[in-house]
């Protein structure tokens, strides 16, 4: 089952994908309806009256737009460590994002004004959505923790990433985060969404190009082992990490510029698409 949040008469509603429709389903937040425990799916085939709008025509919202956490992965790709000049380390490599850095499918993401930003870089990802919570998760259980899976494009600011040696402000521009177009439930992907292609084009052209089983720490591992430290919670989002071809890495340097059009595209899963502007 595929949900996918978006705007209708000036509100955000909450539908699920019937072909080139989308059956709206609730007003209620995905966030909100995973924090008080409800069954997702339940909900949706309990709403078989619901009103009908073409899929086409639909102004996307993030599929979470205000999720408890966004906790990404960074250096979870051997390829993509090594083409950052990193030692691959032996714990997952974890930085937050904020809810403002959020963008939606089909809206544009933002290359900041700050004076010295030459542009935006981007990375491909699956994004990994917690239906349920817990401390001290087993790797054996945690792939029951979640609820469904989306895409995502972890659009960086490279120089003001490595201003420090921590990354959180490179990482969290306003709308540089796309997020969506849909939350595909865990039932109609592999477990951990394991096996799948993941390609990042940018005006076309192939720039990322790596299969989910390449992920240094799988989904079940990283669930594991950020639950040691942190009690996840219903609606908390992983974003899981990026492969090799970063624009950053590249000679001469391949940044993102207005106009151009950047999509992450997952097998089984669909695509995300994003125009870029410049901030104004």
């Amino acid at each position: 089952m595929r949900f996918v949040s978006f705007e209708k008469d000036n509100k955000a509603v909450l539908g699920v994908r019937e072909g080139d429709k989308v059956r709206i389903v609730s007003d209620e937040s995905l966030e909100s309806l995973l924090a008080r425990g409800e069954d997702i799916k339940s909900l949706a085939e309990d709403s078989f009256a619901g009103e009908t709008v073409s899929a086409q025509d639909l102004k996307f919202l993030p599929p979470l737009r205000k999720p408890p956490k966004i906790l990404c992965v960074g250096l979870n790709f051997a390829d993509h460590t090594k083409e950052s000049n990193f030692e691959q380390p032996a714990y997952p490599t974890l930085f937050l994002r904020v809810n403002t850095s959020l963008v939606a499918h089909d809206q544009p993401m933002i290359r900041p004004r700050v004076t010295d930003s030459e542009g935006l870089d981007y990375e491909g990802e699956i994004a990994v959505v917690l239906g349920k919570g817990g401390r001290h998760i087993s790797r054996d259980d945690a792939l029951s923790h979640v609820v469904g899976y989306s895409l995502f494009n972890d659009g960086s600011v490279r120089e003001y990433q490595f201003k420090t040696p921590q990354w959180t402000v490179g990482k969290n521009f306003d709308a540089t985060g796309a997020f969506g177009p849909d939350l595909i439930t865990a039932d109609e992907l592999p477990p951990g969404a394991a096996g799948l292609l993941l390609e990042t084009r940018l005006n076309g052209e192939v720039v990322q190009s790596a299969n989910t089983d390449l992920m240094v720490f799988d989904v079940a591992s990283l669930i594991s082992i950020i639950s040691e430290a942190i009690s996840l919670e219903p609606g908390d989002v992983i974003v899981s990490g990026t492969p090799s071809g970063i624009g950053w890495a590249r000679t001469p340097k391949l940044l993102m510029k207005a106009g151009d059009v950047c999509e992450v595209s997952v097998e089984k899963m669909g695509t995300l698409r994003n125009v870029i502007a410049d901030e104004t």
